[in-house]
């Protein structure tokens, strides 16, 4: 079987960007991830097997010189010994362990250096849906074309409705191809005269920013504040995930993303001078309208006028919601919006992906004889990720009803 990744950087930036803070603050930090299908998939006979081979197929993926070029023209903000890292780095499968049960069940762990496992997730979670749909024959019945044509329209929508927005689908798309299309048609609905106000600003995959001149997008994940929350406790982490993401990037990629164990506790980390200092934040579960006016509030009451902060949407939207999003939010911030399976996997009689991998578990050094559980909490309950103890344990720390 063809090797699905076969690019370096086709990945998303955030997953370079918070590399870089890892290494930064976190040197020695080691991890543990586990792979989550919320569809709880029965996936074919066979799957873990190949899904093995493509893992070891990624040692002999490389960055390229081109790609160094291109991100160092696009990303000033990561530091130039980065990319000398990323020279030297090396994929090693045996981070990986793979488990089909006998009823088709799907079990992915990761295991190592925090710098090093970082890099795997969204390469792994591509692969793993792309390979699903080539291993069901739904690969070979998708029609580009139509897709194509489709995902303008929709990129047309958004600029006509003044919307600013990214495409954020690497990790649940169909096939490299099709999301290889939908940015390209993204881009095209963009430079079209069409009157609109809005425009399409990038993708969060690097290698087809590059691919299309077009702007990497992203910043950070929940994966930051669940690290540092199992290591020192759930009520700061906020408060020294900002600290650290300050700390590395120096006022650059100030979109912070605060969901992580809800709205209630990061509000109370949420100081008049982070709040000054970040230029925005990142809406990524619970009710969109809510969440907005809980944010619009929090910088009134510091004194901050929120037209002059950025906030992103991210929540699993579709064009519709994004639209009717924008009409709400204006007056009241400054909106974008990541889309993300909605733009790339998005064909008749293909059903999406719904899976996620988290990190579960962390120790401050290898030298540790033990991990600390961690876990994630979010606005839509649903969402919460972890085992039912540490999720347990870390809501009445931060007295999470």
């Amino acid at each position: 079987m063809q090797q699905i990744i076969t690019h370096f950087t086709d990945d998303d930036l955030y997953k370079f960007t918070m590399c870089v803070a890892v290494i930064d603050n976190f040197p020695r930090t080691q991890v543990k991830y586990r792979f989550n299908d919320r569809n709880n998939t029965v996936y074919p006979a066979g799957f873990a097997d190949e899904l093995r081979r493509q893992i070891k197929a990624l040692e002999s993926v490389i960055i390229t010189d081109e790609e160094i070029d291109f991100m160092k023209r696009r990303c000033s903000y990561i530091p130039d010994w980065f990319y000398s890292y990323l020279k030297g780095f090396r994929y090693d499968s045996r981070q990986v362990s793979v488990f089909q049960d006998d009823e088709g069940h799907l079990d992915i762990t990761f295991e190592g250096s925090w710098s090093s496992t970082i890099l795997l997730e969204v390469k792994v979670l591509a692969m793993v849906s792309e390979l699903y749909y080539i291993m069901t024959g739904d690969a070979y019945r998708l029609d580009y074309a139509e897709f194509g044509q489709r995902t303008e329209a929709k990129g047309r929508r958004l600029v006509e409705g003044g919307c600013v927005f990214s495409d954020f689908g690497t990790r649940r798309r169909a096939t490299f191809r099709a999301q290889d299309v939908a940015v390209a048609s993204l881009a095209g609905s963009s430079r079209c005269d069409n009157g609109g106000n809005g425009r399409f600003v990038g993708t969060s995959n690097v290698y087809l920013a590059m691919k299309h001149d077009l702007t990497p997008v992203g910043t950070m994940a929940h994966e930051l504040i669940c690290a540092i929350a199992g290591m020192y406790g759930p009520q700061m982490a906020n408060h020294m995930a900002m600290r650290i993401w300050s700390h590395t990037y120096r006022g650059a990629l100030g979109t912070f993303l605060y969901d992580t164990y809800g709205w209630d506790i990061f509000s109370l980390n949420f100081s008049e001078d982070y709040a000054n200092m970040f230029k925005g934040l990142r809406v990524d579960s619970g009710d969109n309208y809510e969440q907005l006016d809980k944010i619009a509030a929090k910088y009134r009451s510091l004194h901050i006028d929120p037209l002059t902060k950025q906030v992103v949407f991210s929540n699993a939207l579709d064009v519709d919601e994004a639209i009717a999003l924008q009409r709400y939010a204006e007056g009241k911030c400054q909106p974008s919006y990541g889309i993300g399976t909605h733009f790339t996997n998005d064909f008749a009689n293909v059903r999406p992906m719904n899976i996620v991998i988290k990190l579960t578990s962390v120790k401050i050094t290898e030298s540790w004889p033990f991990y600390f559980q961690t876990c994630k909490l979010s606005e839509d309950r649903g969402k919460h990720s972890g085992d039912p103890d540490t999720v347990e344990r870390f809501k009445a720390l931060i007295h999470l009803e």
